[in-house]
């Protein structure tokens, strides 16, 4: 039993940014096929050849890179974000301003904007789309009845944050969201 390490080099998983391409031996040409596999690389050539794929390797998990997401994650699955956003809205609209982190401040600004728009614009239908969003009934109520009138010379720009010191323990940037 004798140990050979150029056996064990070609089958352990690189680990990093998959973006290297492996060459087989030459084959007779066959057919070109698109073959994808459950960890999201998608490799173009014949069988047996895996060309590049594209997605990070962290800790035995594979995320894909998210350019020009816009989203927010938060650090938080997509339910838990969303009840998030929701209990910082409903929070904001009710006490008129909160501190929070941030990127919290910078993810929430637009639901908040979203509800005074549907406040201004009035009507059964915006009612029940902010009532579904927002915790709190009385407050959707007193919105619809203030905001047409607060808002009345303003196209946008319902919120402002603004930066105060990092919080203590894990320096996290700090800010105070208001309603203008």
């Amino acid at each position: 039993m004798a140990f050979v390490m150029s056996a064990l080099t070609t089958a352990m998983p690189t680990v990093g940014v998959r973006g290297n391409v492996r060459v087989a031996p030459k084959a007779p040409a066959q057919a070109v096929s698109l073959v994808g596999s459950m960890n999201g690389s998608v490799s173009l050539g014949r069988e047996g050849v895996e060309s590049a794929s594209f997605g990070v390797e962290a800790g035995g998990k594979w995320f894909m890179i998210s350019h020009g997401n816009k989203v927010a994650r938060l650090h938080r699955p997509a339910d838990q974000r969303k009840a998030l956003l929701r209990n910082l809205t409903t929070d904001l609209l009710r006490y008129g301003r909160i501190t929070t982190t941030m990127a919290r401040a910078k993810a929430m600004r637009k639901p908040v904007e979203h509800m005074i728009q549907l406040g201004k614009d009035g009507g059964d239908h915006k009612k029940r789309q902010a009532e579904a969003y927002v915790y709190d009934k009385e407050l959707v109520a007193a919105l619809f009845e203030q905001a047409p009138a607060r808002y009345a010379d303003r196209t946008g720009g319902y919120t402002r944050i603004v930066r105060t010191l990092r919080r203590r323990g894990d320096n996290a940037e700090m800010a105070i969201i208001e309603l203008v």
